[in-house]
């Protein structure tokens, strides 16, 4: 059985929570996974049977994933190979009985080998060099490290393209921070893309403690648990090694873990946790313009918790970090319309939204992996009939997975997003992909080892099909 313990159960259309993996259930979770092979397949099949001007216009080879069609292997597949059979056989036995701090701690750091591992199948000197092109974020270090204040105080001037100074694509379309973290790392001798690879890969890595932390704090230990080997195997691991990206995912998920501790908590504890979730999140918005969208994940915690005193140091601390950016010279709404004139300026004035709109919902099932898409099939049921409060209940989990799809679909619906958002939605997917602990809650290893096959499996073969764009 899976790990066992407290937590009340409710109903599902009729069933207790913990067989959700039976009956009717099961069939909608495998009829959800199966529209999710299908809706990757038509993503594939439709741009071929319109003809080659139309791909043309997706700007993706390997549409709908921002890459090419290439068969290929290297370096890390050994070793993701090695990870996914660990993670089948020992990852279920540990995930029940492993202290839970230490668990949380292994989950990251499987995370971060199996990102690794796969993030070089392309070889080390892709992932090496990944964050360093003209394109990329470290172009841009050394002219902002000459003038920190000037780079700020100009920032949004120099978004829109067609200029001598125009920021680079991905430095143009994030706010501040996100450069500044990088000439912050730079400054304490971390500079460099094989540094910057490692620490966004590792901060994304960590966003699978954050997540376990949270729904422990708002579930129960046992579902937290349930989600753990499902986090380490994170099907979007490929685009976290390396992607700001996955930087982003880190920090978000850290705030909303905060937001979380501070919602269940009393005190000075719950006083000192609204701060910093605060911080982190509003720290998160000046990383990426996206992350605004952070906010329906935040109301979720707070809806679970039934508990909105943490609004009162939360909000004021984020407003800290909005009026420190001010006062330095960026406003994030100049920003924010720079990067909307910035995007229709490049190669989204022509990508079609006709398919990008359920492509990147294709895109986003490989990030996730059919197991988190089964279980989002499960949440309606889950939810539906609930009374009672969620707070200490299994049911959190589906909450927070609701939550997140809720921002995947706000993300979609804005047009800002026409492709590669297996890698731009990597702060939203992972939250979806600790849904797939629903299927195993209070079911056997065996149920347990067949969804993370499919995981690591979908991975696997996404990783050695598809060589991504550098």
């Amino acid at each position: 059985m899976g790990p066992s313990g407290g937590g009340a159960a409710d109903t599902v259309e009729g069933m207790p929570i913990e067989t959700v993996a039976t009956g009717r259930s099961v069939r909608r979770a495998l009829g959800w996974a199966g529209g999710a092979l299908l809706l990757v397949a038509a993503a594939v099949i439709v741009p071929f049977l319109l003809g080659d001007e139309f791909r043309k216009t997706l700007v993706a080879e390997s549409a709908p994933l921002f890459g090419v069609f290439e068969a290929h292997a290297g370096p890390g597949t050994v070793p993701a190979v090695v990870i996914a059979i660990a993670v089948l056989l020992w990852g279920p036995a540990l995930a029940r009985s492993l202290p839970f701090g230490r668990l949380a701690a292994l989950s990251s750091l499987v995370l971060f080998g199996w990102a690794l591992s796969l993030g070089t199948v392309a070889g080390w000197e892709r992932f090496r060099t990944k964050l360093t092109g003209y394109d990329q974020y470290l172009h841009e270090v050394p002219g902002a490290e000459a003038d920190v204040g000037a780079a700020v105080r100009e920032f949004a001037r120099r978004i829109p393209d067609y200029q001598p100074d125009s920021w680079t694509v991905h430095v143009s379309g994030h706010p501040p921070g996100a450069l500044l973290t990088f000439v912050g790392l730079d400054r304490i001798g971390l500079g460099g893309g094989t540094w910057a690879a490692l620490f966004c890969t590792a901060a994304g890595a960590s966003a699978a403690a954050a997540i376990l932390l949270a729904v422990r704090t708002l579930g129960t230990e046992e579902i937290a648990r349930c989600c753990a080997p499902f986090l380490a195997v994170f099907p979007g691991a490929l685009w976290m090694a390396p992607s700001g990206d996955a930087y982003f995912a880190g920090v978000a998920a850290w705030g909303i873990a905060a937001l979380a501790v501070a919602a269940v908590a009393r005190g000075r504890r719950a006083t000192a946790f609204g701060v910093l979730a605060g911080l982190l999140l509003g720290w998160g918005i000046f990383l990426n313009y996206g992350l605004i969208l952070m906010g329906f994940l935040a109301v979720t915690v707070l809806i679970i918790a039934r508990n909105a005193r943490p609004l009162l140091t939360a909000v004021p601390a984020a407003l800290v970090v909005v009026a420190a950016f001010a006062l330095a010279g960026f406003w994030w709404l100049d920003g924010y319309h720079g990067v909307v004139l910035r995007y229709y300026q490049g190669i989204a004035s022509f990508r079609p939204f006709a398919y990008w709109g359920w492509g990147n919902l294709a895109a986003a099932a490989c990030a996730v992996g059919v197991a988190a898409v089964a279980a989002i099939g499960l949440v309606p049921g889950v939810l539906r009939p609930f009374r009672r409060s969620l707070l200490g209940t299994p049911e959190a989990l589906a909450a927070l997975v609701a939550g997140a799809v809720v921002m995947v679909l706000g993300a979609d619906l804005s047009a800002l997003s026409k492709a590669e958002v297996e890698r731009i939605w990597l702060p939203f997917t992972v939250w979806i992909a600790a849904g797939a602990g629903m299927l195993w809650y209070r079911r056997s290893v065996a149920i347990a080892r067949g969804w993370l096959a499919a995981q690591v499996a979908g991975a696997l073969l996404v990783t050695h099909a598809v060589l991504i764009y550098q």
